[in-house]
């Protein structure tokens, strides 16, 4: 029944996915945290099974059999969390980007083993959101400094091909594109997590601004110049308030 339910409200979620994206389909918000937070509710998304593993797992009879449990990304096909932790934020956009531009040419290929209209609906909505997400992404590296520059490798997806063998027999093949379709989730979290440290960082920067560096800094100065009056009266000698003798 909650599977039915998921599967009845998952268009609508795609589709509020891709509101997220609009704008930036248009023009780029000069907006860091709104865009920021965009980023992160997409990879979010993106990283449940439920917007397209399952579809493919289902469409392609592999629930039955324990066959799903041979539905695990091979080592490699993905760049791993700490290898996209390690990596720059403009060479970390500039990765992400190129390996949605992988999965897209793959899910164009994965097409042709899925039958069922209402399953191609589905699909076409993933892309159309990954494609928003692609979106999202060129706008956040036009907000990052440096964003002209070049001088930094982007690491390369090994596994992450376009299209499976041409060898491999039809069951092979579906097995191929259910472990990518793996990859692709497991990716995504690892994505979301890198974002959220974005986030942090964010929070962090507003904490310790220079504005509220500015404040403190005044409000010493302040209480020190209020101790430096007091200091006078603190140090007068004894009657030496009063005049002079024989004055």
């Amino acid at each position: 029944m909650q599977a039915q339910l998921l599967w009845r409200t998952l268009p609508s979620l795609v589709l509020g996915l891709l509101f997220l994206s609009m704008p930036a389909m248009g023009s780029c918000s000069d907006k860091y945290p709104e865009l920021l937070g965009q980023l992160q509710k997409q990879a979010d998304f993106m990283q449940h099974t439920n917007t397209l593993l399952d579809l493919y797992i289902r469409s392609q009879g592999l629930d039955k059999n324990g066959l799903k449990e041979h539905c695990r990304e091979r080592p490699g096909a993905f760049p791993s969390k700490d290898a996209l932790q390690r990596l720059s934020r403009r060479v970390f956009l500039r990765t992400l980007d190129t390996t949605l531009g992988q999965v897209l040419l793959r899910l164009a290929a994965l097409e042709q083993d899925i039958p069922k209209a209402q399953d191609l609906e589905m699909l076409s909505g993933v892309k159309l959101n990954i494609r928003g997400f692609k979106n999202n992404i060129h706008c956040m590296a036009q907000l990052l400094p440096g964003s002209s520059e070049t001088t930094e490798p982007t690491p390369t997806s090994p596994g992450a091909s376009p299209s499976p063998t041409p060898t491999l027999d039809t069951f092979q093949r579906r097995l191929e594109g259910c472990r990518f379709l793996h990859g692709y989730h497991r990716f995504m979290r690892s994505v979301g997590q890198v974002f959220r440290e974005w986030g942090k960082s964010l929070s962090r920067s507003r904490r310790h601004s220079p504005h509220q560096g500015l404040l403190k800094g005044a409000r010493r100065m302040q209480l020190s110049g209020r101790n430096k009056r007091l200091m006078p009266r603190v140090q007068l000698a004894p009657g030496s308030h009063r005049g002079a003798p024989g004055g």
